[in-house]
């Protein structure tokens, strides 16, 4: 029987793994890995901003439009729907590989939505760029 999410250790544990997967995938992982230069610090925001999209544990201090944007820009506008449809897909296999249950499928559904907003806002900033 797969494990509820229940607190941040939860979290923490799911973004971890989820996080091993994006590394080492050979379309994605390069687009992490050249930008990120602490894992750590980059996991430990990440369960900040999942716990509070999940639980409204109000830890999370950052902007993610910009953040991508910027990366975005980094890589000359080359993230496409692909990227975030491969990003997608290692979310719901670490999730079902993981976990069961209400906070499973929210955490699903607000990723989804969350990559959906993330692409149209890069989407609309390189029209503003250019």
């Amino acid at each position: 029987m797969k494990k509820q999410i229940e607190n941040r250790d939860d979290v923490a544990f799911l973004v971890d793994h989820f996080y091993d997967k994006i590394r080492a995938d050979k379309e994605i992982g390069s687009y992490f890995n050249d930008i990120i230069q602490d894992w750590d610090a980059h996991l430990e925001k990440l369960t900040d901003f999942w716990e509070m999209n999940l639980f409204g544990v109000k830890k999370y201090n950052g902007n993610p439009l910009a953040v991508h944007n910027e990366v975005d820009a980094h890589f000359d506008g080359k993230i496409t729907s692909n990227e975030f449809g491969i990003w997608l897909n290692h979310w719901f296999q670490t999730l079902d590989q993981h976990f069961e249950g209400e906070n499973a499928d929210t955490l699903k559904r607000r990723a989804r939505k969350m990559g959906t907003f993330l692409f149209m806002s890069m989407f609309e900033h390189r029209k503003k760029e250019n």
